[in-house]
């Protein structure tokens, strides 16, 4: 096996996820900052694997308020909890032609709580860019119980149902640059 380094572009990738508030309107957010390695094996594409890690503080749906209750300790608890964390365990069905769908499981930690969820990834693509570099592109997404990471604040509604759902859809687009000299077993 012989697997290739491949390092996270933040300036061309996001992680992102909606909710519904009110059980009826959706809410959009992103994280800024994060910083994430592929390690990936054409050969024996099902041994890839990946890690990153997103600074719970660069949380943003737009409203500051908002932002401010979901990095507090109801939510997140940004302070005490600065990251969370990805790391993949299984690969399933890659390959490395382009439009290859598979399915990657992996430890997703949140505060202090540790649990699997199965990622859908779409391989994009691999080219050149125009500085030398070589790229390639996944897209991934999922979605999770927030109450399985002990994310439970709510309130419920005079007219019935809760002002936060508790299913969070999650949805990456990744972007990695080839990191040279670096190859691992």
């Amino acid at each position: 096996m012989a697997h290739r380094r491949w390092e996270l572009d933040p300036n061309h990738s996001t992680i992102e996820f909606s909710t519904k508030h009110m059980m009826f309107t959706t809410v959009r957010g992103r994280f800024k900052d994060f910083a994430g390695t592929l390690h990936l094996d054409r050969e024996a594409a099902d041994t890839s694997w990946a890690e990153v890690a997103i600074k719970t503080e660069s949380l943003d749906t737009g409203a500051p308020d908002r932002d401010g209750h979901l990095r507090g300790a109801d939510f997140f608890d940004a302070a005490t909890y600065p990251e969370l964390k990805f790391r993949s365990k299984d690969v399933n069905g890659a390959s490395p032609e382009e439009g290859t769908r598979f399915r990657v499981a992996g430890d997703l930690t949140i505060a202090d709580t540790t649990q699997e969820v199965v990622l859908d990834v779409l391989f994009q693509g691999r080219g050149q860019d125009p500085w030398g570099g070589e790229r390639v592109g996944f897209t991934a997404s999922t979605e999770i119980d927030r109450r399985d990471w002990g994310l439970k604040w709510n309130q419920t509604l005079e007219t019935g149902g809760v002002l936060v759902a508790n299913k969070v859809r999650i949805e990456v687009e990744v972007q990695a640059v080839l990191q040279q000299d670096e190859s691992s077993g």
